[in-house]
């Protein structure tokens, strides 16, 4: 149905122009006198929605929006929305704030023509939370204005902000609402998911606002899911409404719909997702593009059904690459991503320019803002090793004095570290592969600083004795990681360089695609004690032989551009400085404007997807599932035209059932939930973690649907220093835990409260060090019962 809205003029002139605007933004570009304007003594959830919407036009003006009033629906349908709050795509709350943008020039909008009967079919289902915003409208010579404007399905009370100014500068504005209502309706109040194998029982709301009582057929079924007792009569009394329940069995992985019906007035179909419960399992494949690839992937025989799913990661070459870990880089958590983001904040506008792209000012000084701020708290009284991560970076920016300053200082740190055997760092207990290692960070820290008279000469003798060291140890350089670490950071020339490429090159192996690899030996580590990825010391590889005849570095360029993921780049801060210095090296040719990436799965097309040239910040993903992919596929991915620099990366997941006996390689993790919850009661979860001393870890536990987190619990934890931070997601808590000592346990106790009663599973647990997926350790689902 359609409402036209049409707006008399206030204090407004012929050619007046309108736009719109909500809460704190308008605040901000409008100033006080904007309070009463937009709503100041509106309640602060309406405030906090309208943020999101500030803009200003091509013209400077403000923009103007509409936020939804109060709701003034029965106490016991508000009551019902927040058990189940929270609910996206069916749990959509009457009184769920939502805009509708009435743009006129300044005045209220006129009062809307009463809402018409919905009819039972098609049943609605466009259920929007803001569905007009005009930033610009222009009213005629009389100062009128009408905009068109196609109501939703949601049954809410729609709240119209109108702000208007002339050409001279006089502002005026008016809020109004409107109801979007039926006489009688339904409204099923859904979770935003469920696992296979719940069983829940759903509210099923019904409301008469007319003034004599209804009685009316009660219908609910789905697709993708069982209804228990669907079919009934209901009697709702005048300006009343009841809830009625039925049982949802979800069997198998999967979209549902929901259809509630109510006699021939109201029908609504709500949507949500089965999710699959088992253990993930999953095979990757990557390479480039620069010709067809066929790959063959086995799939798991005992896939759970509906849970099989293939992606294909596209990655746009080294710009695209640089573009998407700027967009990432601040979010990752830690000293060495800190340092990492901060080095590529100062590093990008020449970057950019090289690869011809063009660089956003704004960005990247917030980038470089927000990493300067952290590198500075770490770089206060630093020990050497944090001195070596964060001196580059901060000299990354000789337009900061105050970053330059911490820069020279930590250099000098470094410098002054090295011993008069010409290594760095060390300790007891280290290896001398780990001090070789370390000692080749110094050396790529110390040369950084020769912007200055004083780091020039501190760069040469550091870099003479630190070469006196390699190649009196080199004899004793037994690993292809450490040899590509010398090379690609050490400073190494002559006959020691030579020998220890062809050292490097022998280690290399070979994947059956064809992609190249550095392994890693086992017992050898980083200058930080922890194991290198095979990703980080393909990087190495790459870095270590640039401008070798006899390397494979195109192979091990397929290898370097599968193993990225956009969001965690390479690994840690460490993986991804090397990542992407060796993606930049490989692939700096531009892409063609479009180029189409086609897969297929036994000759038969499965997705196919466009990459534009000109939105490299994203990377291109194809997502579907893929059932009956148990056994040996063949698999094909293609791109036209063909492109060199263009990587991918072809996973096949699944989940398996859990069987019993999984080793955590040093991980350890054990969850206690409830026995039995009730609905609205706060229950406690304790989770108790173990670790090698010294990770980071993020603990990640799984809750059933419905499950909401106390929020007060968590920061109870954060304020302990128990927890470092926190992320609550649907169906899961995640938790970031600071490294700890030898022998020293995690146990942490925190509040959920169940707001959907059934048999729920809660889903996995899980426990990772941070930036090493590969050692995750898993905690089977558990069951809950919810009265």
């Amino acid at each position: 149905m359609k409402r036209y809205f049409v707006v008399g003029g206030l204090c407004l002139v012929t050619g007046v122009g309108l736009s719109t605007c909500m809460g704190n933004d308008l605040r901000r570009m409008m100033g006080a006198s904007a309070d009463a304007l937009a709503g100041a003594s509106e309640p602060p959830p309406m405030q906090k929605v309208l943020m999101n919407f500030g803009a200003a036009n091509e013209e400077g003006m403000p923009a103007v929006a509409a936020a939804p009033a109060p709701a003034m629906m029965e106490q016991k349908r508000r009551d019902v929305r927040q058990v189940i709050g929270g609910a996206r795509g069916g749990g959509a709350m009457s009184d769920e704030v939502a805009a509708a943008d009435a743009a006129g020039p300044g005045g209220a909008a006129s009062p809307a023509a009463p809402a018409a009967e919905a009819p039972a079919t098609p049943g609605r289902a466009w259920f929007p939370e803001t569905f007009l915003f005009e930033p610009l409208v222009v009213t005629d010579a009389s100062g009128l204005a009408s905009v068109p404007v196609k109501v939703p399905d949601r049954l809410t009370n729609w709240r119209v902000l109108a702000l208007g100014h002339s050409r001279s500068g006089a502002q005026a504005g008016a809020v109004s609402t409107f109801a979007g209502t039926l006489p009688t309706y339904v409204d099923p109040v859904l979770p935003p998911f469920l696992r296979a194998g719940d069983v829940v029982r759903v509210p099923i709301q019904v409301v008469n606002t007319t003034g004599a009582s209804v009685t009316r057929a009660l219908k609910v079924d789905a697709e993708g899911a069982t209804v228990e007792g669907g079919s009934r009569t209901v009697t709702v009394p005048a300006a009343g409404s009841v809830v009625e329940y039925v049982t949802v069995r979800a069997a198998r992985p999967g979209p549902v719909a929901v259809r509630a019906s109510l006699g021939g007035t109201d029908s609504v179909v709500r949507t949500f997702e089965v999710w699959p419960t088992g253990r993930p399992v999953m095979e990757t494949r990557g390479g480039t593009l620069a010709a067809p690839r066929t790959l063959e992937l086995t799939g798991p025989a005992e896939a759970v059904a509906g849970s099989e799913r293939v992606r294909l990661l596209v990655y746009p070459g080294a710009l695209g690459v640089l573009r998407a870990e700027l967009a990432a880089a601040i979010g990752r958590g830690g000293v060495a991503e800190d340092a990492y983001a901060l080095l590529l904040a100062g590093r990008a506008p020449e970057l950019l320019k090289t690869l011809g792209g063009t660089a956003d000012p704004k960005a990247l000084q917030h980038l470089s803002a927000l990493a300067g701020q952290r590198a500075l708290r770490a770089g206060r009284s630093p020990d050497v090793a944090t001195a070596t991560l964060l001196a580059e970076a901060a000299l990354a920016h000789p337009g900061n004095p105050v970053l330059t300053r911490l820069g020279e200082r930590l250099s000098s740190q470094v410098a002054s570290a090295q011993r008069p055997d010409g290594t760095c760092q060390g300790a007891d207990g280290w290896t001398l592969q780990r001090l070789l290692v370390a000692t080749a960070d110094c050396a790529r820290t110390v040369r950084a600083g020769v912007g200055s008279e004083d780091g020039r000469r501190r760069a040469s003798a550091f870099g003479a004795r630190a070469a006196g060291a390699f190649e009196r140890y080199l004899p004793r350089v037994r690993d292809g990681y450490t040899a590509a670490a010398l090379l690609a950071h050490g400073g190494v020339s002559g006959s020691a360089r030579d020998t220890l490429r062809k050292q490097v090159r022998e280690a290399l192996k070979t994947r059956p695609d064809g992609s190249a690899f550095l392994p890693v030996d086992a017992g050898v580590v980083r200058a930080d004690g922890l194991p290198p990825s095979v990703a980080e010391a393909t990087a190495l590889a790459v870095l270590a032989l640039a401008g070798d005849k006899e390397a494979p570095l195109a192979d091990l360029g397929t290898s370097l551009l599968a193993d990225y993921r956009p969001e965690r780049g390479w690994g840690d801060g460490r993986a991804n400085l090397v990542g992407l210095q060796a993606a930049l090296a490989l692939f700096q040719e531009p892409l063609p404007s479009q180029v189409r990436v086609v897969l297929e799965r036994d000759g038969k097309v499965v997705t196919e997807g466009t990459l534009d040239a000109k939105a490299l910040r994203e990377v291109l993903a194809l997502e579907a599932a893929v059932p009956g992919s148990a056994g040996v596929h063949t698999w094909a991915v293609r791109a036209e035209p063909a492109v060199p620099g263009l990587g991918f990366s072809l996973a096949l997941g699944a989940y398996v059932p859990w069987r019993a006996g999984e080793t955590g390689r040093g991980l350890e993790l054990a969850v206690k939930g409830p026995a039995e919850a009730k609905v609205g009661l706060p229950v406690e979860l304790t989770v108790q973690a173990a670790s090698p001393a010294g990770m980071e870890l993020t603990l990640r536990q799984g809750l059933p649907a419905g499950v909401q987190v106390d929020r007060a619990s968590l920061d109870a934890l954060v304020n302990e220093g128990k927890v470092t931070e926190y992320e609550v997601e649907d169906g899961a808590v995640s938790l970031t835990l600071p490294p700890r000592g030898a022998a020293e346990p995690f146990t942490a106790r925190f509040r959920v409260v169940p707001t959907l009663a059934g048999t729920l599973q809660a889903g996995a647990s899980s426990l990772t060090p941070v930036g090493r997926p590969d050692l995750v350790f898993h905690v089977p689902p558990s069951t809950w019962a919810v009265r």
